[in-house]
């Protein structure tokens, strides 16, 4: 099986799944998708090696201990990332203590562009507690991979293109394994509710 129909088959029945149990516009992946995927493609996320906005160079082993809620997005984003890194503030509002446990991180697909200081700029608008990650084309590349995330520069060649990628949030338990994906177009206090509920049925 080539990789992008790995990818494309993946997506499907993720859409499918989520089609079935999406609920007053909460799209919340049950336990059965991400097994699927996993016998398709090996797992959900793994090991990555990725710079932050301020300059360090960070791994996966760096967030051990901590739960991590993860978006794949992008500076340029006219609309999808600026409202999911909203919402990622609003839900740790609303999380309260448990926000302790929980690391909020913004990983880009656009590495041409994304900078270490551009993602600085760009979280300047954002929760302060939100981490930004970029680096180089292959390290983007083999995160997205990881994570089975679809990311495809749109054709024209402007400098000003824009990427299509995936809309959700990834949630990763505090041994760095994948639980549960929650749709990137869930408010705030829908975020909040399902990543406490999937927080408390994973311990």
């Amino acid at each position: 099986m080539t990789r992008n129909l790995r990818i494309l088959l993946v997506c499907a029945i993720a859409a499918m799944v989520i089609a079935a149990a999406g609920v007053a516009g909460l799209l919340l992946m049950p336990a059965s998708a991400p097994q699927i995927a996993r016998s398709l493609t090996g797992g959900i996320g793994g090991p990555f090696t990725l710079t932050a906005s301020d300059g360090r160079t960070v791994t996966d082993q760096t967030y051990r201990g901590k739960w991590l809620l993860i978006y794949f997005g992008y500076t340029y984003c006219p609309d999808a990332c600026p409202t999911a890194l909203n919402d990622m503030g609003v839900a740790l509002d609303r999380l309260g203590a448990d926000a302790a446990s929980l690391q909020p991180v913004f990983i880009t697909v656009d590495p041409k562009r994304d900078t270490a200081d551009a993602l600085a700029e760009y979280l300047k608008s954002f929760d302060p507690h939100i981490v930004a990650l970029t680096g180089t084309d292959e390290q983007i590349a083999a995160v997205i991979k990881e994570y089975h995330v679809y990311a495809e520069v749109q054709p024209g060649g402007s400098k000003d293109y824009l990427v299509n990628h995936s809309n959700l949030f990834y949630l990763i338990n505090p041994d760095g394994k994948f639980v549960n994906v929650v749709s990137g177009n869930a408010s705030g206090d829908e975020l909040a509710d399902r990543v406490r509920q999937l927080m408390k049925r994973s311990v």
